[in-house]
């Protein structure tokens, strides 16, 4: 059987999430004509070579699934995949959900923040709107305004070279800003280049994971904030500028006399508590109420598992924990100013005295200040219950 648009129009709409008034639009923009002859689908190591196997090529592309199209910044040509995956076609039932939220009509002005393949600047120009794209990529650019072009939407979408996170304001005010990469922090120029009203749509996460859940913002009468909550949980390669830093978390590493004077403590929580899986809400919510916060997960395979934790110095020194779970009671070391697994412990114990909530029970608010700051405070149920931090220093005396 030939695969084409209307065949993955028709598995969007047998998985209900094609937005109404989009079938047309899907059945209209072939991926094929966005997606790069070398595709790593589902960000394994399995090249597919659309000279090589056509078949299976094509079949990859009208298929639900994110298809690798860049590893470490386009540094790497080899065909084993690269170190980082940096570029890709995202997976269209993930697409067709976030232009749901997006909410984006006819005429509209829309800013798109990582033009990638140029397939989705493509579906909001079949759409009717008037498309400016970011791409910080010079080579994506170009190969973005190609394809973009040789589909016939090249006079329907302008694709700018810079930082997404800047925003473009000669083509602003927008009614819609769609963002396809992870953020970790919400730009103020996002904010300050929307109308009123307007409707951001980003992947939005912590250090805490690597993962992120799709938030919906809208923007306040006075273009200094917005607010929304999280609807999908999901995973985006990050923006090239909001990747993490290890310099902020002390390089990840440990002080050579760590082990000689980190607190030691016990838990009665388990790996699989405080770890869940790519798509689980525990990461997640831990990671909006353990603010500034790293955790990095290390399998030991028959003898457990270390989560690690680093805490960014925010102005008081860098903080490190190391919750051990092998054969035997689990073990738990802590030194910094901040206790940081008493923070996850009591998070965790929080979300589960709640019943344990879903994302979609978790919001964001974002305002920007006079001089360009911009403050980010998660909320539970609703705005008016902003979440709080739990407060774990240790003593001011004899601190670790």
């Amino acid at each position: 059987m030939t695969v084409g648009p209307d065949t993955l129009t028709a598995l969007l709409k047998r998985k209900d999430v094609l937005p109404a008034g989009w079938e047309s639009v899907f059945g209209m923009v072939a991926r094929e004509d966005f997606v790069p002859a070398r595709i790593w689908p589902d960000d394994t190591d399995a090249l597919l070579d659309r000279d090589r196997d056509p078949e299976a090529w094509r079949r990859a592309v009208y298929s639900d699934r994110a298809l690798v199209t860049q590893w470490d910044d386009g540094r790497h040509s080899g065909a084993e995949a690269g170190r980082l995956a940096t570029s890709s076609a995202s997976m269209p039932s993930t697409l067709a959900e976030m232009l749901y939220d997006l909410d984006a009509a006819p005429g509209m002005r829309v800013l798109e923040v990582g033009t990638g393949t140029g397939y989705s600047a493509g579906l909001l120009a079949a759409r009717g709107c008037r498309v400016t794209s970011i791409e910080v990529d010079p080579h994506l650019a170009r190969r973005a305004r190609e394809n973009l072009a040789a589909a016939g939407f090249g006079d329907l979408v302008e694709v700018i070279t810079g930082d997404g996170t800047l925003g473009h304001r000669a083509g602003g005010p927008y009614d819609r800003i769609q963002v396809t990469a992870g953020v970790r922090r919400v730009p103020a120029a996002w904010i300050e280049q929307a109308a009123p009203g307007a409707v951001i749509v980003l992947p939005w996460g912590t250090d805490y994971g690597s993962g992120d859940c799709a938030l919906r913002l809208v923007v306040g009468a006075d273009r200094r904030g917005a607010s929304g909550p999280f609807t999908l949980a999901t995973a985006f390669m990050k923006l090239r500028a909001q990747r993490p830093d290890w310099r902020r978390y002390g390089g990840a590493a440990l002080p050579d006399d760590w082990a000689a004077y980190a607190r030691a403590t016990t838990t009665t929580l388990g790996y699989d508590d405080v770890v869940g899986g790519p798509f689980d809400s525990v990461g997640f919510v831990l990671g909006l109420c353990v603010p500034d916060c790293l955790a990095r997960p290390v399998l030991h395979g028959i003898f457990g598992a270390t989560l690690w934790l680093y805490g960014a110095d925010t102005g008081r020194g860098h903080s490190i924990a190391a919750a051990d779970f092998g054969t035997d009671a689990p073990t738990v070391r802590q030194s910094g100013p901040r206790r940081l697994w008493h923070e996850v412990e009591a998070s965790w114990h929080w979300w589960n005295a709640r019943g344990r909530p879903t994302i979609h029970d978790f919001g964001l608010t974002v305002t920007v200040a006079g001089d360009g700051v911009v403050d980010q405070q998660p909320w539970y149920g609703a705005t008016t219950f902003p979440l709080v931090p739990p407060a774990h220093d240790w003593p001011a005396a004899g601190r670790g």
